[in-house]
């Protein structure tokens, strides 16, 4: 069983039940929305298309609704676009008509940019590809010099080298979209280009006042500052989730710098507790081909044996010609990285004290499996607090997180290793719970008799955070359980 999850963006080519379906069989784990782009009533329609599949084929997908953040843009030229030669003096012009963009002058979509620059500075347009260095400031015009000159087209966005622009995080746009992904009772919210843990507190905020309480914060990686300490573990902590974005992380610290980045981005993370993805052009290729390249290949293994929790498609899903294929060879690439002995290994927090009960039956039930012949790891969970703090330790053995609700199911498969299995009637007590877990793995085929098993509960159902012990079961002798 594929351990990695996978992400998969929805978009025009994913419109259709019968796409969906098959992206969901192939082993999608959760769904993007892209604020960014289409509409709500689009949005609307796929999530309800997504849980309507889902429900059917007796999966459970999460949601993830992803904000557009700040649009730090170039505006309109007048014919579409311009080709900038190298060595000419081009103007970024916070006043100018935003439509009327010529090879020599353009509009700005981000109107404090002239505030943000300085002399020096060098400015990014469209994912690097045009590199301007700013000559001088005067009122809202910003001059510059063309460095790296090429097509210049309509509303593509700046990035300024090593960050530092001032942007907010949380645009109006953002604010609505918020109260859309309550109403879609979205299981995760992503934030574009968080700069401090306060972003993520306020995204959180917002959520809950409108009505999505319970949906889990993803911190989006992408401005420079963001990977500098002290701010990059207080994002992470403030988060439940973080997402390597590779595509404006990799413009503002230049790519050379990415991979040595995405390495310490996943183990940071794990170390914090807390759930990644990671992003960006991770089988770029499969828009147009029916396989990857090496290249993109060696992409995902290795960000597999990092120990991503997910990795994530975006235009290969959304706009692509075979959205269900790259899941299925994407989910591949996973099963076949994680065989490798670096990809079961695990250092995780052994010279750390714990302060929570339930954290330490976690960290205790993966000691223990992993030092002895357990076929599974059920828990017992509310929340899914218990089976994320387990799937923070690299390990083959699979966690089942037995629970009531179904948005924890919904929750827990975004979390490495972690496979969540509906519990549909009472447990009417403590005294039960072993049972009950060890008859859910029999009818779902996952253990057989002789297996041995870890269970893992709380004194008291039904409380989040209430685990506090574990079992190691013998399936099949009934008077222990």
């Amino acid at each position: 069983m594929r351990r990695t999850k996978i992400v998969a963006t929805m978009g025009p080519a994913t419109d259709t039940p019968e796409t969906i379906e098959a992206m969901i069989l192939a082993g999608v784990n959760v769904v993007r929305m892209n604020f960014s782009h289409g509409d709500p009533e689009s949005h609307r329609h796929r999530a309800k298309l997504v849980r309507e599949i889902a429900r059917k084929t007796g999966r459970h997908v999460g949601i993830l609704g992803d904000l557009q953040g700040p649009k730090i843009r170039i505006d309109r030229f007048v014919n579409g676009s311009v080709i900038l030669e190298n060595g000419n003096s081009f103007i970024l012009d916070a006043e100018y008509d935003r439509d009327a963009g010529t090879s020599d002058i353009v509009g700005l979509t981000y109107k404090d940019l002239p505030n943000d620059v300085y002399e020096d500075d060098v400015l990014l347009l469209d994912d690097g590809r045009i590199v301007l260095k700013v000559t001088g400031v005067d009122g809202s015009k910003i001059f510059t010099r063309v460095v790296v000159g090429g097509k210049l087209s309509n509303n593509k966005g700046i990035n300024r080298k090593n960050g530092g622009l001032s942007a907010s995080a949380l645009t109006d746009k953002d604010k609505e979209d918020i109260k859309l992904a309550a109403e879609m009772n979205v299981d995760f919210l992503a934030v574009s280009f968080p700069r401090a843990a306060v972003d993520l507190e306020y995204a959180r905020e917002l959520m809950k006042e409108a009505g999505g309480e319970g949906a889990k914060i993803v911190a989006k990686i992408e401005r420079a500052e963001a990977i500098e300490q002290p701010t990059l573990d207080l994002l992470i902590e403030a988060s439940d989730v973080i997402m390597v974005a590779r595509g404006d992380l990799g413009v503002e610290i230049g790519d050379a710098r990415l991979p040595e980045t995405q390495k310490m981005l996943i183990k940071r993370a794990r170390e914090l507790n807390r759930v990644v993805i990671t992003a960006t052009q991770m089988m770029e290729s499969m828009i147009e081909n029916t396989i990857p390249t090496r290249a993109e290949v060696f992409d995902v293994a290795n960000a597999v044996m990092d120990g991503t929790d997910a990795v994530m498609l975006s235009g290969e899903t959304a706009t692509g010609k075979y959205p269900a294929k790259v899941v299925e060879i994407m989910g591949e690439i996973c099963e076949e990285a994680e065989t490798t002995a670096q990809a079961k290994k695990s250092d995780h927090r052994m010279n750390v004290m714990f302060k929570r009960v339930d954290e330490s039956i976690a960290m205790a039930s993966m000691y223990v499996a992993n030092h002895m012949d357990i076929r599974a790891i059920a828990a017992l969970t509310e929340s899914g607090a218990t089976t994320k703090w387990m799937s923070r330790i690299s390990s083959g053995i699979a966690i089942y997180a037995l629970t009531t609700s179904e948005k924890t199911c919904r929750r827990v498969n975004l979390y490495r290793g972690v496979y969540p299995v509906l519990i549909t009637h009472d447990i009417p007590s403590p005294m039960e719970a072993n049972r009950i877990a060890v008859e859910q793995l029999l009818e779902n085929g996952i253990v057989k008799e002789g297996d041995m098993v870890i269970v893992t509960k709380g004194d008291l159902l039904g409380i989040d955070g209430g685990t506090n012990m574990f079992k190691m079961i013998r399936v099949g002798e009934h008077e222990i359980y």
